[in-house]
């Protein structure tokens, strides 16, 4: 397989001053050329061929950018990428094609996807790429920015399709995309490294940027986490309301403050689960009399 050739130029300034030498003997040769009739059709030759030769090479010159490399190419022959910075020289028959090699964002769109338990969710991702391998971009693939491009979409999408969204439904999920991090984020890059390596493409960053069940069930799922939550919530606060009861009778019992028989004690630990647990604060209730 063929990969990316580095090609070192020949200076372009030197090149400028080789064609002003060139350009200047074929003036002086057709000028000569005009002082001496017998020998004119010689030095009239060597003048165009100097002048010519001086116009051609001004094709071959050629500004290298930095972080940008120039493929070249003479007659569909693969011949390297210039990578050197500045005015370079190249042959004048070559072609040339200008490539970026720094470091580019790529925002997906928004892709509707059914996740791993079939909820439709919406998806999307950052990721900075860069070009390691100008030979596999240019000649590999056909428009390597719309490859990259499709290319990451199918593994955004694949990502989205292999794991759940959360855990809620499926609670032995040990990776879901809401909060797998970078457990996701791995895997992300290593499904985009994959699809992306035939292009000469190195991924250096990959990030979810969008996630989020779909419009239609998004209320019904918003809904279940409510409730999911609710319950959670009402079950630590029962179960610091048994703590709380257990220690008062303890205390009470403790301290010999009351004696308090089994049906006492049962209206007790009523009054003081149903103070601890209500959403609202209780109203007191002095009673002047007896317990009964």
């Amino acid at each position: 397989m063929t990969t990316e050739k580095s090609l070192v130029p020949f200076s372009g300034f030197k090149a400028i001053g080789y064609m002003l030498i060139l350009f200047t003997l074929g003036v002086i040769s057709m000028v000569h050329a005009n002082n001496t009739p017998s020998d004119a059709p010689m030095w009239t030759i060597i003048g165009i061929l100097c002048v010519v030769t001086a116009i051609v090479m001004v094709k071959g010159l050629t500004v290298v950018e930095p972080n940008y490399g120039i493929v070249l190419t003479f007659f569909g022959e693969y011949v390297g990428t210039i990578k050197t910075n500045g005015l370079q020289f190249v042959n004048p028959l070559y072609s040339k094609l200008k490539v970026s090699l720094r470091s580019q964002s790529l925002e997906s769109t928004r892709l509707k996807v059914n996740d791993k338990l079939g909820n439709p969710i919406e998806i999307a991702a950052v990721i900075v790429w860069q070009i390691k391998d100008s030979y596999k971009a240019v000649f590999d693939v056909t428009n390597f920015n719309e490859y990259i491009k499709n290319q990451s979409e199918a593994a955004v999408r694949h990502l989205a399709t292999s794991y759940p969204y959360d855990n809620i439904e499926d609670e032995n999920a040990r990776i879901t995309l809401r909060d797998g991090g970078q457990e996701v984020i791995d895997l992300l890059e290593a499904e985009l490294s994959e699809r992306l390596s035939n292009a000469g493409v190195t991924i250096i960053e990959a990030r979810i940027s969008h996630l989020a069940y779909a419009a239609e069930i998004a209320g019904a799922m918003l809904q279940r986490q409510q409730a999911t939550a609710i319950v959670a919530a009402r079950t630590k606060i029962v179960e610091g309301a048994v703590g709380m009861v257990e220690m008062a009778l303890s205390m009470l019992s403790e301290k010999e403050i009351v004696t308090l028989d089994d049906e006492k004690k049962a209206a007790m630990v009523s009054n003081l689960m149903v103070v601890l647990c209500g959403e609202k604060a209780a109203s007191p209730v002095l009673n002047t009399g007896t317990l009964y």
